[in-house]
């Protein structure tokens, strides 16, 4: 069992930055890849970013790529989604993931608002 916390999440004006949280707990949960995806009102979730356990190669979505970037802490019970310039496109609840070979989890989610 994984259990995932975001925090970070707020309202802010086009073009500033923001950093959200996932704290990570469970068994092995190191061992896990750990993303980031985000739903805005009447659309349906979509990947954001990515960062794979075995190797530490990251992935993003285009719509963020260049702005955004997603790491962990040196113990990889946190991870983190860096947001640069950002858009009122970007308005969304994000939600941290944790994917295991047969098994995903999802932690609450955070809301961001981005004022135009």
């Amino acid at each position: 069992q994984v259990q995932l916390v975001e925090s970070g999440g707020g309202l802010v004006q086009a073009g500033a930055s923001l950093r959200l949280s996932c704290a990570a707990s469970g068994r092995n949960v190191s061992r896990y890849d750990m993303g980031w995806f985000r739903q805005a009102p009447g659309k349906e979730r979509e990947f954001v970013a990515a960062r794979r356990w075995s190797d530490g190669i990251t992935n993003y979505a285009d719509s963020v790529k260049g702005r955004f970037t997603i790491s962990r802490d040196n113990f990889q019970n946190t991870v983190y989604l860096q947001m640069n310039s950002l858009k009122p496109e970007d308005t969304a609840v994000y939600y941290c993931n944790a994917a295991g070979r047969y098994q995903g989890y999802w932690g609450q989610g955070t809301q961001v608002t981005v004022s135009s």
